[in-house]
Parts: C-alpha cells; structure tokens; sequence
C-alpha cells in the first residue's frame, strides 16, 4: 500500500502542478492585461474571485501531494495527512472538474492508503 501511495501521490501531484502552473499564470496574464490595455480592451478576460486563493493553491497543494506521496514510506500518517490536505485545497480552490478529477483522485486514493498502511508492510 505504501508503493501505491507513493506512486499516485507523486503522480497526483505533478499532474496538479501542471493545473497550478496554468491557473496561476492565468490570474497573472489577466492582472497584466487590465494594467497594460486598460479601459481601451473589451471587457472579455474576467479575473477569479480571489486570485491570491488560486495563487496560494497553485503552489501549495501540489507542493504537499508531491511530498505526500514522498513520504508514504517512511511516515504514512502524516503522508496521508498531508495528502487529504493536498485534495482539499485543489477542490476548494479549482473545484472538479474535467481538468482536475485526475489529480484529486489521485491524491485522495494516495491520502487513503497511507492512512491504511499504519503496519509494517510484509516482507
């Protein structure tokens, strides 16, 4: 069960930083085109409702499933938890969606089997 936390976790979480890395620079690239077009654009890119939330997010949750499933061996609880963290912010802050159903179910199954391997796997 570790391995498999390891794996999905680590995979959940590279997959989340691709969403991260997209979601961030979309709140930058609409902030930069609001201060260099101004008034003179159409009203046509919207700003999230809080872009420091999807900032934080973006960086963060990936950061805590990578090292969720990093840490599946050595220390599965505070893995698992790290992990269900991970899940919490990526559906808080991006919701499920077609684009992030893989990542949040990878690091939720993550989370769950390193919550269950508290013994020692077998030899």
């Amino acid at each position: 069960m570790r391995n498999a936390a390891l794996v999905l976790g680590i995979i959940g979480g590279i997959v989340g930083m691709v969403i991260g890395f997209f979601s961030y620079g979309y709140t930058e690239f609409v902030d930069w085109a609001g201060r260099e077009l101004g008034n003179d654009a159409p009203d046509v890119l919207k700003q999230v409702d809080n872009p420091l939330l999807i900032r934080v997010v973006s960086l963060l949750a990936p950061l805590l499933a990578i090292a969720g499933g990093a840490m599946a061996h050595a220390r599965p609880m505070i893995a698992g938890m790290l992990l269900i963290v991970s899940v919490g912010g990526m559906y808080y802050a991006f919701g499920f969606n077609v684009f992030t159903m893989f990542p949040i179910a990878m690091s939720a199954l993550a989370g769950i089997l390193a919550l269950a391997a508290r013994a020692p796997d077998p030899r």
